[in-house]
């Protein structure tokens, strides 16, 4: 799909958020061949599943030619020694928007 978010967890995510109606999968339980990535991680703490179940680790990924240990590292580096340049932008436009976000009497809580 040439799309680099479509790892199978993320599709079964968002599948089964719309099926269900809701953003959170409390309740579901998440089968995959591998212990997820940090991108699929991610995409399952915010959707709560009440459990994952895999085989594979990720160091048999990795010996398999699907090695995300760099992202793993990258993670844990401060923002001015990662790979991929960030950097951080004037943030008062950000902040507002936050707080208009705070006043919606309609917000969904994450």
């Amino acid at each position: 799909t040439n799309d680099p978010t479509a790892h199978a967890e993320v599709v079964a995510i968002r599948d089964a958020c719309k099926n269900l109606s809701d953003f959170q999968l409390e309740g579901c339980e998440v089968y995959t061949t591998c212990e997820p990535c940090p991108m699929c991680m991610g995409a399952i703490y915010w959707s709560r599943p009440s459990a994952v179940y895999f085989a594979a680790s990720r160091e048999d990924a990795a010996r398999a030619g699907f090695d995300d240990s760099m992202i793993y590292d990258e993670l844990t580096c401060p923002l001015d020694q990662r790979k991929i340049s960030m950097t951080r932008l004037d943030n008062s436009a950000a902040l507002a928007l936050f707080s208009d976000w705070q006043q919606k009497p309609d917000k969904t809580a994450y």
